[in-house]
């Protein structure tokens, strides 16, 4: 297995060293999809490194010990594996690949001159455990925003591997019952974008599983205030068969994540007269669901997806995974029939359920 796993290059063999994260990109952008370029560290440089600074048996042992109950049991077993981690270095050979392939990805950017490798770039866990159909591990792993330079990546590939012991993480794996020599960390890093809207859509709606529409959190900036849950994002429904937007929810966006000064990705206030303004128009509310959609069709089940709206208008995927709750419940009898023509029908009996809710933005 390479040490560097190119996103376009991606096969379906790689999904066990690339980490759910990984192969969903890798997938997406296979599928034609638009996913910002980047490339996976392979989980097996991970199992090297342990093996070869002698930890895989301690860190089994400090994780067995355990009791996903106790908390601090489980954060001691944290705070001694990650400090574990944090005493390896990556291999001579590791960190020339992993130099090498954020040179190359800074040149194919146009962001590098000869000897000079500067891209922006987002440095990600992807666990070999993650977004499976019955655990999706969001949110249990770090990722590192706008990283520059080779040095830089290489050190946030290693607390990238640390992550994988953070006390939410072990304690979800234990209850999952994910064994512990099964689990590894592959590291995708991925251009950075500078999104002006950001955040999450699910392909059925999640309140109650209805398929029919897709469901859309939005707000100001990068995504991670939406996806950490430290801001109540505009939400939006929209109905995949009449293709409108038939609910608007609106909030008062308070803060959201910037880059400021020093390439530091921050929470910061959202001036006043923006807090309370839709952060998508209905085009761009449109064109996230039918991102989403096209996610869905290619995996044939409903999604979770990260997306990014550029200044220029485009939305780009950041993340599709399995979606975790409705998917694994039997399905309603009303809903097996999964045919267009029961939105269709209800839309026509009742028009006001096309009509917008919440502030009536449209």
């Amino acid at each position: 297995m390479p040490t560097i796993v190119w996103f376009e290059n991606y096969q379906p063999t790689d999904a066990p060293s690339v980490g759910g994260k990984n192969s969903s990109l890798g997938t997406l952008f296979s599928a034609g999809l638009p996913v910002p370029p980047g490339f996976a560290v392979s989980a097996d440089c991970y199992r090297k490194a342990l093996a070869d600074g002698g930890l895989t048996g301690q860190l089994d042992a400090l994780v067995a010990a355990a009791d996903p109950h106790d908390p601090a049991s489980v954060a001691a077993a944290g705070a001694q594996a990650r400090a574990l981690i944090g005493s390896l270095g990556a291999s001579g050979d590791l960190a020339d690949a992993i130099r090498a392939a954020y040179a190359r990805l800074s040149e194919r950017c146009g962001d590098a001159s000869p000897g000079d490798a500067s891209l922006p770039v987002a440095v990600r866990s992807s666990a070999t455990c993650e977004d499976q159909p019955d655990a999706s591990f969001a949110g249990e792993h770090d990722t590192y925003l706008w990283m520059r330079g080779g040095d830089s990546v290489v050190a946030h590939v290693l607390r990238c591997w640390a992550s994988l012991f953070t006390d939410r993480g072990i304690a979800y794996r234990i209850e999952r019952g994910y064994g512990r020599a099964s689990v590894a960390m592959s590291v995708g890093v991925q251009q950075m974008l500078r999104p002006r809207a950001a955040g999450v859509a699910f392909t059925l709606n999640p309140l109650n599983g209805d398929r029919s529409q897709v469901a859309i959190d939005a707000s100001w900036g990068f995504g991670e205030a939406v996806v950490s849950g430290e801001v109540t994002p505009d939400n939006f429904l929209v109905d995949k068969v009449m293709n409108t937007v038939t609910r608007r929810t609106i909030s008062a966006k308070t803060l959201e994540y910037r880059l400021t000064s020093g390439d530091a990705v921050t929470a910061v206030p959202v001036d006043a007269d923006r807090q309370s303004v839709p952060c998508l128009t209905d085009d761009e509310i449109l064109a996230v669901a039918a991102l989403a959609r096209r996610a869905e069709k290619h995996y044939r089940c409903p999604q979770d997806v990260e997306w990014a709206l550029e200044d220029s208008g485009d939305v780009l995927l950041l993340q599709s995974r399995p979606e975790t709750v409705w998917s694994r419940r039997p399905r309603p009898a009303a809903s097996c029939t999964a045919d267009p023509i029961t939105s269709m029908v209800r839309t026509l009996l009742n028009p006001s359920h096309g009509m917008p809710e919440g502030h009536g933005h449209g």
